[in-house]
Formats: structure tokens, sequence, C-alpha cells
């Protein structure tokens, strides 16, 4: 059968739209079955919301109470608390209140007795004042009574009268004075001389002379030649070091140490001692052990000091002053150990004062640093007794101690028991019998000035006297005086000492330039 092609097309449109048709019904009906579903899941989340929201609102209402109901018991105990304060405080003012009241009325009572008084003051107040004219009318009239007898007025009189009183009081006074005086001056010489027998024979000191020159002794005599080392190197190195003049004569085993400055000969001393016993005598050595022997005599300084300052029984003296002192056992004025000195003049003070019942402690710490100032050689300018006061004013001794110090000399003058007791005592250890030797200490002021004078000179960095005054060996620094110089500078040193010092006999100057030149090998 043959099919109109008019047909075809037409039954094509129709079955495409019929399909269309057919699948957006089916689409719709899937999009419901959706929305529907969705619909319900959504009821029911909010459906579960709002019971959650309720429960929610119902547990925040039960917090909301509880809180609310601890609230109200918290205010109600504060009230409660609050209320029975008041209630106290109430019970208290009531108290207060009855008090003052009772107070009150007992000043009431005070001033009506008191009003009483007043009146009855004034009652014989008047009366007194009735009775006072009638006595200074009757006065009068027995005055005027009196000067008709004595033919004088009462001013008269009292001066008559003043003027032999006063004349018997001076008298008498002047009298009594000149008693006393003569009376006190008597007793204080008694007294004095008393004081002082008894401190001089309450303390024996011992006196050793002091001397200078020490001696060494030798295993053997071969140990000269090995003491004076190649061309004499050694020996010069030591005395370099120490500044001693070391004489090797026929002495068997025995070597001489000459030098009139005690700490120098007791460095040389200990150093040479220990080179012969160590047997390793050079240069290199040499310096090495003065090294450590300059250190020990320190160390040796500070225990005498310790010592003196134990010996006395004395306490937080400083440390520093304890070595000061103890530099003074090396030391001597007039021939006498001035360390002995010092602790002798502290015994003495101590002894004297508690005679006199003065603190016996503050009287030796005074006579004890009495010289503490000769222990600065030239350093310082002034007397010893000034740089002594300047030191131990530096180092925190009382003022009393430091004026004693600069006193005991009288320059200044002193003004206290203590200042006199210390230069009393002073006098009494230099003065002793053996005490001092004038000569050994006029020597020594001379070396001592002739070393301060080539120290003086520019380029010179060590200066020592030896021979006994007779030589000066003086040491130059290389880098600043030449060869050449060292020629002009003995001529100017020998006519400086010609020009400016007195002395016996002559001295030879020795001028030593010496150059050193130290590599080292890696």
């Amino acid at each position: 059968m043959d099919i109109n092609p008019i047909i075809l097309p037409v039954l094509a449109v129709v079955g495409l739209m019929l399909g269309f048709g057919l699948g957006y019904w089916l689409v719709s009906k899937k999009l419901s079955q959706i929305s529907a579903e969705s619909e319900k899941k959504a009821n029911a989340a909010i459906k579960e919301a709002e019971a959650e929201a309720e429960r929610l609102r119902a547990s925040s209402k039960l917090e909301a109470q509880e809180k609310a109901r601890e609230l109200r018991t918290r205010v109600s105990e504060e009230l409660a608390s609050l209320r029975k304060e008041l209630s106290l405080q109430k019970k208290e003012l009531t108290r207060r209140e009855a008090s003052l009241q009772k107070k009150e009325d007992s000043f009431q009572r005070r001033e009506q007795n008191l009003k009483k008084q007043e009146r009855s003051l004034g009652q014989k107040e008047q009366a007194a004042e009735s009775a006072a004219r009638t006595a200074d009318k009757k006065l009068k009239e027995a005055h005027e009574y009196l000067e008709k007898l004595a033919k004088m007025t009462q001013d008269e009189a009292k001066e008559l009268l003043e003027s032999k009183v006063i004349d018997e009081a001076r008298a008498s006074a002047a009298s009594k004075i000149k008693e006393i005086e003569d009376q006190t001056r008597e007793e204080a010489e008694v007294r004095s001389k008393t004081l002082v027998a008894n401190a001089i024979q309450r303390y024996a000191g011992e006196y050793v002379p002091e001397r200078t020159v020490s001696v060494v002794e030798l295993p053997s005599d071969e140990m000269k030649g090995r003491i004076i080392g190649r061309e004499g190197r050694n020996i010069r190195t030591l005395e370099a070091a120490t500044g001693v003049d070391i004489i090797i004569d026929d002495t068997p085993e025995a070597v001489l140490l000459s030098c009139f400055h005690p700490i120098r000969r007791e460095v040389a001393r200990l150093a040479l001692t220990r080179l012969i016993a160590d047997g390793r005598i050079h240069p290199t050595r040499i310096e090495e052990i003065v090294s450590r022997c300059e250190a020990e005599v320190e160390e040796m300084c500070k225990e005498a000091g310790e010592q003196a300052v134990f010996d006395l029984g004395l306490h937080k003296i400083h440390p520093e002053l304890v070595r000061l002192l103890g530099t003074l056992r090396f030391r001597s004025s007039y021939a006498q150990n001035l360390l002995r000195h010092s602790v002798e003049v502290g015994y003495l003070a101590g002894l004297i004062a508690s005679e006199l019942g003065m603190s016996v402690k503050l009287a030796q710490r005074a006579g004890l640093l009495h010289d503490i100032g000769k222990s600065q050689d030239q350093s310082v300018n002034g007397s010893h007794a000034e740089a002594g006061a300047s030191i131990a004013k530096k180092y925190g001794e009382s003022p009393k101690v430091c004026r004693a110090i600069a006193s005991h000399h009288r320059d200044p003058e002193p003004v206290s028991i203590l200042d006199i007791i210390v230069e009393v005592s002073n006098t009494l250890s230099a003065k002793r019998p053996g005490a001092r030797r004038d000569v050994l200490q006029s020597f020594i002021n001379r070396i001592e000035s002739l070393e301060k004078l080539c120290m003086s000179v520019d380029g010179v960095s060590k200066a020592f006297v030896i021979q006994a005054g007779r030589e000066v060996r003086v040491m130059v620094e290389n880098n600043k005086v030449s060869d050449e110089e060292t020629v002009l500078l003995a001529k100017d040193l020998a006519g400086q000492i010609e020009t400016e010092m007195s002395y016996p006999g002559q001295i030879r100057i020795n001028v030593l330039r010496e150059s050193r030149f130290t590599e080292f090998a890696k």
C-alpha cells in the first residue's frame, strides 16, 4: 500500500509530541514526589527544632530560677548580717550615749565645784590683799623708823652690806684658790711621777742594736766563685737587683752583705741563701729568686704587723695599716727598731691610761700607730707625724687617734689627755738607757739623703749607696741616657754631691748603663 508522503511527516511530528508530553509528565511526577519528600523532611526538621527549642527554653528557665533562688538566699543572708551589725552598732551607740551622759553629769558637778572654789578663792584673795596692804604699811613705817635710827637710807645700807660681803668673799675665795692650786700642784707632781715610775717598772723591753751588715754562711769556699760567676755577671746581677754591696773577702765560708736599708739587706740575704741551697746560680735565676724573696719579705711584714696588733689585743685595724706597721720591723730610728718601739709605746700608753681610768685600748691603739708615718720613706712630704695622721685618717681611724699621732711631737700642740699620754709614752720609750744611738741615725740620714739626691736626676732608674757610704751605684735607663751622656751624668752627680752634702773622705760615683736584647725562637 502506498503511503502518502505528506502523512509521514505528520506522523513523525505527532509521535514526537506524544513522546515529549510523556517525558514531561514523568518528570513532573518525579519532581512532585521529590518535593513531597523534601517538604515532609523539612516539616520533621522544623518539629524537631521546635522541640529542641522548647527543651532549651525549659532548661534556661530552670537555671534562671535556680540562680534567682541563690541570689535571693545570698541577699537574705547579707541583709540578716547587716541587720545584726546594725543592731550591735545601735547597742554600742546606746552604751556610749549613756557613758557620755554620765561624763556630762560628772563635768557639770565639777564645774559647780570649781565655781564654788573660785568664789572662795576670790574672797581669800581680797582678804590677802587687805592683809598685804596692812603689812606694807607697817613695813614702811618700820623702814622709816630704822632709817631715823641708822641715819641712812635703805639703799645706802644695802650698798654698804653688799660691799662688805663681796670683799670678804673675794678674800676667802683667793685664799681658798691659792690653797687648792698648791695642793693640786703637789698632788699632780707626785701622781705624775708615780704613773711614770709604775709604767716603767711594769714594762721591760729588750734592746737589740741594729747592724748594717749581714753574714751569709757558705757550705764551702768554692761557692764564692759560683756567686761571682763568669766575669762577675752573677754578683753584678745580684747587686743590681737587690741594691746591696756583696763583700767577698778572705773570711772563710762566709759572705758579707752591706746595706744601710734593712729591707734590701733581708731580701738579699734570703735570695742568696736560696740560691746557695738550690745550686743554680745565673742571672735569670737570680732575678727570679729576688722577686720571690721580695714577696716573701712583704708577707713577713704583714705577719709582723699582725703579731704586734695581736700582742696588744687590738681589733678592727685596717689591713693596709697592719702591713705598713709590719714594715717598721726592718726600720730603725737612732738604732732603735721602730716596730719594737711602737709596741713599747702602745704598752706604756695603755699602762698610763689604766692608771688614769681612761680607755686602755684607745691609748694602746694610738701608741702603736704613732710612728706609722715613718713607713713611707721619702714618698710623702711633711713630718712623719703629719703623714701618719693622714694615713690613719685615710684607713678609718678615729679623730682622737689621728690627733694623738699628729701631736706626739707637739706640732700641733696636744689638746687632750690622750695626746699627752702618747707623747709621754714615746718619750719614755726613746729616752730610756740604751734605746737609741745618735751616731748610727745620723749616718742613715746621710745615706738616705745621698740616694734621694741621685734619684732626683732625670734618667736614673735606681740608686744604691754601698761601701758604708763611700760609693754610689747609679743605674740609668738605656733608652734615655746614651753611653756618652753617662760620663756627663757622673760628673754632674759628683758636683751636686760636693755642693749640697757634707761627708768625710770621698765618694765614688759609678754610673751603669745596660742594654738587653730578647728574641724568641719559634
